[in-house]
């Protein structure tokens, strides 16, 4: 095929910048895969991108198809792809530095891909890979949380953070999780142990000596990040997905700090991930589920920043 469907953004802007239109139908390299899609999801990651708050990191051309997470069907296989095979179920996600998932096909690195979880159907997986890795990179490999500690999660109920909690009890850690009073009761039924509605208790009131604080929030509004230096034991340490912790500050508090951009997916942890999730330890929530041609809506949603769980976009019919 030359061409597919896909949404494309022709500069940076606002929701009215996507359109669903014919684009190139991706070449694939001697280590890559073409994936016939069959759902996506929208991430704050893609808006970010799509509004230009991202270009410090990230230089892309246009017309620019967004979208990092993948779930479809090989159709093609580099001649040095081995791993797979066409007629595959798989799920991953697309590098955040090219050309995304937004579309009917995407050409990823087989080395980026795995295995679609038998338990789940394609518009679940999609709601997976990048939220999975980001908890699994923050968690297990900066944080290094163990049985026995326990971990303040900041924005639980969210993509990250509903995977979060459920990494972190599966590693027999006590769950500390804030969100807005209507989805406590969604975040115990994920495990956590204790839930603090944002809105109605300041956190650093109630929680003291934790070993880590996951921040998924950042400063903006309400000073979250600030004020969780506070609420961690000596050596503890805060990771932050979407602002850089002061080093100075960390020292000053006698903790550590780490700042996770997840740019690395890897079929080894797609994999274990899998696992977990084909043994009921990790459930994805795809909250709604939009088509391309809504794609302008979905963003909105996501813009809200009072998403539960993950927006799917089914792309094709499987």
């Amino acid at each position: 095929m030359e061409s597919m469907k896909a949404v494309s953004a022709r500069s940076y802007g606002s929701r009215d910048v996507l359109d669903l239109e014919e684009a190139p139908c991706p070449d694939i390299g001697p280590e890559d895969v073409l994936i016939r899609i069959v759902a996506t999801s929208v991430n704050p990651f893609d808006w970010a991108v799509r509004n230009g708050y991202l270009t410090d990191y990230y230089t892309y051309s246009f017309p620019l198809i967004l979208g990092l997470d993948v779930s479809g069907v090989v159709e093609v296989v580099g001649s040095e792809a081995r791993s797979l095979q066409p007629g595959d179920a798989v799920y991953g996600r697309a590098n955040p530095s090219t050309n995304g998932a937004y579309a009917e096909y995407i050409s990823v690195p087989a080395a980026q891909v795995a295995l679609k979880p038998q338990s789940l159907d394609f518009l679940q997986a999609a709601a997976l890979p990048h939220v999975a890795i980001s908890a699994w990179r923050s968690l297990l490999e900066a944080a290094g949380l163990s049985a026995g500690q326990s971990v303040l999660i900041h924005g639980a109920a969210g993509g990250v953070g509903s995977v979060a909690v459920q990494l972190a009890k599966y590693q027999s850690a006590q769950v500390i999780a804030t969100a807005s009073a209507n989805n406590l009761d969604y975040l115990r039924s994920l495990g956590a142990d204790e839930t603090i509605d944002y809105n109605a208790v300041r956190f650093e009131d109630v929680v003291h000596g934790v070993d880590v604080v996951l921040d998924l929030i950042g400063d903006m509004g309400d000073n979250t990040q600030q004020r969780s230096w506070q609420v961690l034991k000596p050596g503890g340490i805060l990771v932050s997905l979407v602002q850089f912790p002061s080093p100075e500050t960390a020292a000053a508090h006698a903790v550590r700090s780490a700042f996770v951009t997840a740019d690395v997916c890897d079929t080894q942890i797609l994999t274990e991930i899998g696992r977990l999730i084909d043994a009921g330890h990790i459930q994805p929530l795809a909250s709604s589920v939009y088509t391309l041609a809504d794609i302008r809506q979905a963003h909105a949603e996501s813009e809200s920043r009072h998403v539960r769980g993950k927006i799917v976009l089914q792309v094709a019919d499987l």
